[in-house]
C-alpha cells in the first residue's frame, strides 16, 4: 500500500487553482460535479462512487417522510451505508488504516483517528463548542499541541481562516504522528466570504490564505512519503436574488405555520407544499400527488425560477430518490433559494436571528453575516458565562446581502470543481474519485 491524502479545498476550481502558489504546481483539471453542487451530496459522491439516486444524499437537507421532520447537516455514516472509500480500503487490507479530518458523515466511520465539530447541548438550550475525536484521547492530543478548535471561525458572522489553518495543522500533526494510510482533510476556508461577497471578495488573497493552509499538509505528504489528491466540490458563483418560494406557497394557500410564543413555525403535517432550500437547488415536498402540477405551475412563474422537475425529469440530474422532493426546483444562475416562510419579520421564529443550522427549515447563508454590534454580542457572550439565559441575535433576515452561492452544474468548467495531483490524475469525475484512490493506495 502506498499512503495518500486526499485533500478537499471547497469552493476550489480550474481557474482558482492557478493563483495558488503550492496547489497551482500540481497537475491539475475540472472535475464533473453532482447535482445538487452542495457538500453533503459531493462528499457522499465522492466517497461512495455513487450518484445521490442510489446513495439518497440529496442535500445538505430534506424532509424524513417517515419522521415528519427536516433533517439538516446529518453527521452519521450510516446514511452512506457500506460504501465508502475507506471501507472498501479495510476490505482490501487489514493493515489500511485511515485519519478523517473534518470530512462529512464523520460519526460511526469506524475511521482509525477521526476529529469533527460536536458541541455539548445542555438540558438549559446552552451550548459549548468542541470537537468529536475517534479516539476520544485524540481531542486532548489536537487541543494540547494547538489549542482549543476555533469553533466560532468554522460557521457564522465570524467564519474565517482560524478554522481552516487549525484543520490543517491538526491534518499535519496526525499525518506525522499516526501515520495512517489514507488522510482526509476538509479545509473550508474560500466558503465564507465568497458566499458573502461574491465578485466583490478578495479572490487573490482568499486563494493565498486557503493555499498556506494546503501548504502544511503538502509538507506532512513529502515527510510521509504520502501522495495527494487535491479536489473540491463546487465553485461559488455571484448572485444577486434570494428566492422565496416557501413564502409563495404560502400566499397560495399551500403552506401552514403554527404561532406561537417563539415565532411562527412551519407545520409540515398540514402544509399541502413547502421546500426545503439549499443554496441554488430546492426539494418541494406536496403531500397529495394531484397537487404537484397545480404547486409547479405556480413556482414555475416565479421569477429567478429555472427549472421545475417532477417524477422521472429528476433522474437526469441524478436525483430521483425517496428523499428528494416531489419537484426539484433549480434557481437561475443570479439566484438562489430562501428558505424564510414568514410573511411579516415580526412573526419570524426566534431560530431565524441566530445560527441555528439544526433547527431551520433549510440552508441560511445569512447566518455568514453580523446584526447589530460586536459589542451586543460581547454582553450577550458574558451573559453566558455569568451563567444567565442568553440568546445570540447575531442573524440578519435580509437575504439580498448574500453574493455568492452554488448548488447548479456549472456553466463552465473552468468555475465547477477541480481535482489535482502530482500527475494528473486519471479521472474527470467525482463518481471515480473513489477508484482513483484505491488504485494510488493499492495499484
Amino acid at each position: 500500500m502506498k499512503p495518500l491524502v486526499i485533500i478537499n479545498v471547497v469552493g476550489l476550481t480550474p481557474r482558482l487553482i492557478r493563483l495558488a502558489p503550492r496547489l497551482g504546481k500540481l497537475a491539475a483539471r475540472p472535475m464533473t460535479g453532482v447535482f445538487p453542487a452542495v457538500t453533503m451530496t459531493a462528499q457522499a459522491s465522492m466517497l461512495t462512487g455513487l450518484a445521490p439516486s442510489a446513495h439518497g444524499v440529496v442535500g445538505n437537507s430534506w424532509f424524513w417522510r417517515g419522521l415528519g421532520e427536516v433533517r439538516n447537516w446529518l453527521q452519521s455514516s450510516t446514511l452512506l451505508g457500506d460504501a465508502p472509500l475507506y471501507r472498501d480500503a479495510r476490505r482490501r487490507s487489514g493493515e489500511f488504516t485511515c485519519a478523517k479530518m473534518f470530512w462529512w458523515f464523520n460519526q460511526g466511520s469506524g475511521c482509525d483517528w477521526s476529529c469533527t465539530p460536536k458541541p455539548h447541548y445542555g438540558s438549559d438550550g446552552s451550548k459549548e463548542f468542541d470537537i468529536l475525536t475517534e479516539p476520544p484521547e485524540l481531542a486532548a492530543e489536537l487541543k494540547g499541541a494547538l489549542g482549543d478548535f476555533p469553533f466560532a471561525s468554522f460557521w457564522g458572522p465570524m467564519a474565517g481562516l482560524p478554522s481552516s489553518d487549525w484543520i490543517a495543522r491538526a491534518t499535519a500533526k496526525v499525518m506525522r504522528d499516526k501515520r495512517p494510510t489514507l488522510t482526509l482533510c476538509y479545509l473550508p476556508h474560500l466558503d465564507y466570504d465568497l458566499q458573502r461577497h461574491g465578485a466583490k471578495a478578495d479572490v487573490e488573497q482568499l486563494v493565498r490564505e486557503v493555499d498556506a493552509c494546503a501548504a502544511r499538509v503538502l509538507d506532512a505528504a513529502i515527510e510521509t512519503g504520502a501522495q495527494v489528491l487535491v479536489v473540491s466540490e463546487y465553485g461559488i458563483t455571484p448572485v444577486s436574488r434570494p428566492l422565496y418560494v416557501n413564502r409563495e406557497l404560502r400566499k397560495a394557500g399551500m403552506l401552514r405555520v403554527r404561532g406561537g410564543p417563539f415565532g411562527e413555525m412551519l407545520d409540515v403535517f398540514d402544509s399541502r407544499a413547502f421546500a426545503v432550500c439549499d443554496h441554488q437547488a430546492a426539494h418541494v415536498y406536496v403531500r397529495e400527488a394531484a397537487d404537484i402540477e397545480a404547486v409547479r405551475g405556480l413556482l414555475r412563474g416565479v421569477a429567478g425560477v429555472g427549472s421545475a422537475l417532477v417524477g422521472d425529469e429528476r433522474a437526469g440530474l441524478g436525483v430521483a430518490h425517496e428523499h428528494a422532493g416531489d419537484i426539484v426546483l433549480l434557481s437561475e444562475r443570479d439566484s438562489w433559494f430562501a428558505y424564510p416562510y414568514w410573511l411579516d419579520d415580526a412573526n419570524a421564529p426566534d431560530f431565524a436571528r441566530s445560527v441555528d443550522i439544526h433547527r431551520k427549515p433549510g440552508y441560511d447563508p445569512c447566518e455568514l453575516f453580523l446584526a447589530g454590534s460586536k459589542a451586543g454580542m460581547g454582553l450577550t457572550l458574558l451573559r453566558k458565562k455569568l451563567g444567565l439565559r442568553y440568546r445570540f441575535r447575531s442573524c440578519p433576515l435580509d437575504a439580498s446581502i448574500v453574493k455568492g452561492s452554488h448548488g447548479l452544474p456549472a456553466a463552465d468548467p473552468e468555475d465547477g470543481p477541480v481535482i489535482a495531483g502530482s500527475e494528473l490524475p486519471d479521472a474527470s469525475s467525482m463518481l471515480e474519485v473513489k477508484d482513483l484512490a484505491l488504485r494510488m493506495m493499492f495499484g
